[in-house]
């Protein structure tokens, strides 16, 4: 039997908020529930039967907290929502919403945004080694480089130390041009794009500048002993398994690291393995290293994202 619930919201930006551009939120919260929703004007109307439109209802309330104030909701809110709802985990989701990292130049908010990014924030701030295994737009090196440079300016750590491979595109820094800061931004220029998002450029360059933020590839590395810093090694997934070994073995006294990668999407030669692979089967149990697992329902970029990495998880890439 078809049943009708309406629920009123009190602004037009809220309704806004709540239906996304084109109303992609309601289509997906209709397809996630079984029921009908349609906007109109500031009225939710949800259709269906009972157990559907409950269902429904349900993720709307809980979205309540920030489509009552405007703030747009996206799909990875959507299905977070769906997550603790199918696990009972309210309480998460509610640590989610009030555990603010920092927030970014234009005065954003910066927080995780699913169940399994808020774990892996905490595998952080609870281990002095990290690893957050992922597909691209999960949000790893991001939130890495959120904590660091927090830690940094709260005096946790004197400097920041971002590291990465760089083996991408068959390119060798050799052949670049320019000095080492100019061969190596090319490789780099990720984690700077996550520095750019709530640290001034200016101040970036100050602090780079006086080697407070270091940013090399792996290879100069080798050799030192990284006291009081907190290390963030991205793309390691195009770590040889010496070059991870090496790195592991930098750690110095109060130091943090951690080390973020995609195994699927490795450009190391194919007879080489992975070093991040290498390093979870041997490290996985070992006492104060944490493992953190990131997928699809994680990827907080553009929509198309998701769908990208779920079409290549199918065909087996």
């Amino acid at each position: 039997m078809q049943e009708t619930l309406t629920i009123q919201l009190p602004t037009n930006e809220s309704a806004i908020a709540l239906s996304g551009a084109n109303e992609e939120n309601l289509r997906y919260i209709s397809r996630m529930t079984s029921a009908t929703l349609v906007m109109r004007g500031q009225d939710l109307v949800i259709s269906g039967q009972a157990e559907y439109i409950d269902r429904a209802a349900k993720v709307v309330n809980t979205l309540e907290p920030d489509w009552s104030s405007g703030k747009a909701i996206t799909i990875v809110d959507i299905q977070t929502v769906l997550q603790v709802l199918n696990s009972d985990r309210g309480a998460d989701l509610e640590h989610i919403r009030q555990d603010v990292l920092a927030k970014s130049r234009k005065g954003e908010v910066i927080r995780a945004k699913t169940l399994k990014q808020q774990q892996y924030v905490q595998s952080v701030r609870k281990h002095d080694l990290t690893f957050c295994i992922g597909p691209a737009g999960t949000g790893k090196t991001y939130l890495a480089a959120v904590l660091a440079v927090q830690a940094l300016l709260a005096n946790q750590f004197e400097r920041l130390i971002l590291t990465r491979p760089a083996v991408e595109a068959g390119e060798k820094l050799g052949f670049l041009p320019g000095d080492l800061q100019e061969k190596v931004n090319p490789y780099l220029r990720p984690i700077y794009d996550a520095l750019h998002e709530f640290v001034d450029p200016d101040k970036i360059t100050g602090l780079i500048e006086r080697q407070v933020i270091e940013i090399a590839p792996i290879a100069y590395m080798r050799g030192r002993t990284l006291s009081n810093a907190f290390v963030i090694v991205d793309e390691a997934q195009n770590t040889t398994a010496a070059q991870m070994k090496m790195l592991l073995t930098r750690i110095g006294q109060n130091s943090k690291m951690v080390v973020t990668g995609d195994i699927t999407q490795t450009d190391l030669p194919r007879h080489e393995d992975s070093g991040l692979a290498v390093a979870e089967k041997i490290l996985s149990n070992v006492e104060g290293i944490a493992f953190c697992r990131l997928n699809r329902t994680d990827v907080v970029r553009h929509p198309l994202v998701q769908r990208i990495v779920e079409a290549y998880d199918k065909h087996g890439q």
